[in-house]
């Protein structure tokens, strides 16, 4: 496979996060997450399931990093639980959940690949939520304070951080339609949710740079295509690219926010933005993670309400999880980001990856592997600063609504007994890598 435009210190990686993979959730003095909330509502999650085992990773870290170590990662992307640092996401420090994280760095160095930690991929601290979680100024505060208690623990090994998770899926699916924890179906008036975070993120900026270290944040991001050529069609295409990718890039990337008026908000976004919080935002990336999956296609809305609505995408491979596999989206949408912001920082992809039907022999996913990294491969040779690939992800796991039913691991998990076998695209991977670090 060529993949002439990589360049030679490309990162190899696959991501993975804290609730969905390490189980052990009342263990060595874990609080409770708004997620561990949640699962425990009926009908929340596909089948009544719960992270609250997983894959065991928390007991069975040595087992996921020989596996790593196996498919010749230079890079893994974690998640850190906040509520096992911070039980209540303020005041006393958990010291034995430091120590968990502790040991995995150390594991991870151990093997030459290097940790790349989520400070933040959605299991906010419980007694936060309680007091509003990221509807509350306040929580971008508890989370700067954690953010310097574990880059004082870990930050002699670990150099680049990444802040936030898909900012934009949280606040739409956790506090907009509560399909995901904390489950609070806030429409419109979960935008501050957006500001919030990204405050957050500001904040623990300045905790990071502070000592010395480098800030990445993952946004999830979308090629949107108007349904047709209309007016119409194009003004709702507009609208939904806003929401979904100007929303969290714009203030990153150009210091401002977007027009919100189509949804009937200003930029303010409910009076949530205080003087500085643009600049303490605004402070430049070492680099900008994007997670991407698939396109979004866009008509004009036929009801009142948001003012876009999703049109289906035909003519396309599609997932287990039913997404269309459209490889070019990617590059389309790197493309874009480049033209889109001139100080485009230099990009990860840190997350993209497919569900497939759970076997040990997956083709599809290796296809599907290939395809998005010639991508990738394109956009470099059209100009955009791309330096590493984290595939989502490394084990089956619990997959958040959807329970254990989709399952996107290069590494097949029997969540009955806890028995890792790598797949077909685990040798795929493997083999690519080594066949690319040879160059």
């Amino acid at each position: 496979m060529d993949l002439d435009h990589l360049p030679k210190d490309f990162v190899w990686g696959a991501s993975t996060a804290s609730y969905q993979i390490e189980g052990a959730v009342e263990e060595d003095g874990r609080g409770p997450s708004v997620w561990d909330t949640f699962t425990a509502r009926p009908g929340t999650v596909r089948d009544g399931h719960t992270g609250a085992v997983a894959c065991d990773h928390y007991h069975r870290y040595e087992e996921d990093l020989a596996l790593m170590a196996e498919a010749g990662l230079t890079g893994y992307r974690f998640s850190i639980a906040w509520p096992r640092v911070l039980p209540t996401g303020t005041g006393q420090v958990n010291a034995r959940g430091l120590d968990f994280y502790d040991r995995l760095v150390d594991g991870l160095l151990a093997r030459g690949i290097e940790p790349v930690p989520t400070l933040f991929h959605w299991d906010l601290p419980q007694a936060l939520e309680d007091e509003g979680g990221w509807t509350n100024r306040d929580t971008a505060h508890r989370f700067a304070e954690y953010t310097a208690i574990v880059a004082d623990r870990l930050g002699d090994r670990v150099h680049r951080w990444i802040t936030l998770n898909e900012p934009f899926v949280h606040m739409v699916w956790g506090y907009g339609l509560g399909v995901h924890a904390p489950g609070r179906a806030l429409f419109l008036d979960a935008l501050p949710v957006a500001h919030h975070q990204l405050l957050a993120h500001g904040l623990a900026s300045g905790e990071l740079r502070s000592r010395g270290l480098e800030v990445m944040i993952a946004n999830n991001c979308t090629p949107v295509w108007p349904a047709s050529d209309s007016a119409g069609d194009r003004a709702a295409a507009d609208a939904y690219d806003t929401l979904h990718n100007r929303l969290f890039n714009d203030p990153l990337l150009k210091g401002t926010y977007p027009d919100l008026s189509a949804y009937g908000a200003d930029a303010t976004l409910g009076g949530s933005v205080k003087d500085g919080d643009l600049d303490l935002i605004s402070a430049p990336l070492d680099a900008l993670g994007i997670n991407y999956y698939n396109p979004t296609r866009i008509q004009a809305p036929t009801s009142e309400g948001l003012p876009f609505e999703e049109a289906p995408i035909e003519g396309y491979r599609r997932t287990a999880f039913d997404w269309p596999v459209v490889p070019d989206g990617l590059r389309e949408l790197l493309v874009t980001l480049k033209d889109r912001y001139p100080a485009l920082p230099p990009v990860h992809i840190t997350e993209n990856g497919c569900s497939t039907d759970g076997a040990i022999h997956d083709p599809d996913r290796i296809d599907y592997l290939a395809t998005h990294l010639q991508a990738v491969d394109a956009a470099i040779a059209q100009g955009v600063d791309v330096r590493g690939y984290f595939t989502w992800t490394l084990l089956d796991n619990f997959e958040w609504a959807e329970g254990y039913h989709q399952r996107f691991g290069l590494v097949h998990v029997d969540h009955e007994t806890q028995l890792r076998t790598p797949r077909s695209s685990f040798t795929w991977y493997r083999d690519l890598i080594r066949a690319q670090r040879r160059g």
